[in-house]
């Protein structure tokens, strides 16, 4: 998958819009924030699975999506929505079915992120 069709461009613009110098400094560091924070929030929701708690699951789902959705990985943030509705619904089953599914997507972003860090 490439860089365009896993990030929306227009997002990343706007996150780049935001740098107070106008450099490409700033992106990198949001980029370097999000590849840090995003596998703890993962590994947040699998210890969620792993002690059958539905609140923290959605609570690391919930986060996965609104900083995934920043980057505009759309369709990223939109598993995370689904399993976040999942661990709403107390469902951790489908939430558990869903994850290596989830963990190939954020892989995917975390790629082009990479490329656009570069």
């Amino acid at each position: 998958m490439t860089t365009s069709m896993t990030l929306n461009p227009e997002a990343i613009q706007a996150l780049r819009d935001l740098s107070p110098d106008g450099d490409a400094e700033f992106l990198r560091e949001l980029i370097d924030i999000y590849l840090a924070d995003t596998p703890k929030q993962l590994a947040q929701l699998e210890e969620a699975l792993a002690k059958n708690d539905a609140v923290l699951a959605t609570r690391a789902a919930h986060s996965i999506k609104g900083s995934s959705g920043n980057f505009g990985a759309q369709e990223f943030a939109r598993l995370a929505q689904e399993i976040e509705g999942h661990a709403k619904a107390n469902n951790l089953a489908a939430v558990t079915a869903a994850l290596p599914g989830f963990k190939l997507g954020f892989a995917q972003v975390a790629e082009a992120l990479k490329q656009l860090g570069a």
